[in-house]
């Protein structure tokens, strides 16, 4: 009976990972975009000035 449950509880966090890794990368698929959406908005409106968005 202990192996099934370890096998279940191992299958468990197996799957629990694998979802916490799906949703990180749509995350970061979502945060590229807005970065690349913020960089072109800004870029397009500054005119061709030696204007930065970002501040380092």
């Amino acid at each position: 009976m202990v192996p099934i449950l370890l096998v279940l509880l191992l299958a468990l966090l197996l799957f629990g990972a694998g979802f916490a890794l799906k949703a990180l990368w749509w995350i970061a698929l979502v945060v590229l975009v807005v970065w690349l959406l913020g960089f072109l908005v800004r870029g397009t409106t500054a005119g061709g000035g030696r204007y930065r968005w970002y501040r380092w």
